[in-house]
């Protein structure tokens, strides 16, 4: 069952729209696929350039990560009613930020890409970056994704996440059995 999630506008922040499960069309394994396929590619590229030297394959694919992805440094905090996240995601407006909310998991990706050009006489400079964030985050406990806050303000977004309820189960109580008393023959 798809539900939609409440996003409020804060004052100072502008405000992200929350994917939901019911939301998720394969957008977020998509994306991750998307970005495996890349760091994949550039690792070997890199695995190329070195004289294809066996042995270095972690530190060709973290190289590869560093160079496609900029950290997305978070901060989790739970109390007894919510989790809170603080991510830094300087530079990317919300269109440009995927945000996705499971119930024990949080995905944070982003994409966007500029291009700058400078003329001075006979001199042209052009420049074009892109620049990609992917970070998946495992809460520490389980949140009602229809009442996600999610915040966009200075380059940093901020999650209010509400834990979910418990359901409590009752269990009903069974009438004792009267004691059979003697034997039946």
């Amino acid at each position: 069952m798809a539900t939609a999630t409440t996003v409020q506008k804060e004052k100072e922040g502008v405000a992200i729209k929350v994917k939901t499960p019911g939301d998720l069309s394969g957008s977020v394994v998509d994306r991750a696929s998307e970005s495996f396929d890349a760091i994949s590619r550039r690792a070997f590229e890199i695995f190329e350039s070195n004289g294809r030297l066996a042995g270095h394959d972690i530190e060709d694919w973290l190289n590869a990560e560093r160079e496609l992805f900029h950290p997305v440094h978070i901060e989790i905090s739970e109390s007894d009613e919510s989790i809170s996240v603080k991510a830094e995601v300087p530079g990317f407006n919300e269109n440009e930020l995927q945000v996705s909310v499971k119930p024990q998991c949080l995905t944070i990706s982003g994409k966007r890409e500029s291009s700058k050009e400078q003329k001075r006489g006979k001199t042209v400079y052009s420049e074009t970056c892109s620049n990609e964030i992917f970070r998946f985050v495992d809460l520490p406990a389980a949140v009602d994704t229809a009442k996600v806050i999610a915040t966009l303000n200075n380059g940093m977004l901020q999650l209010t996440m509400p834990k979910a309820t418990k359901a409590v189960q009752i269990q009903p109580k069974v009438a004792a059995q009267p004691a059979v008393m003697g034997w039946v023959t």
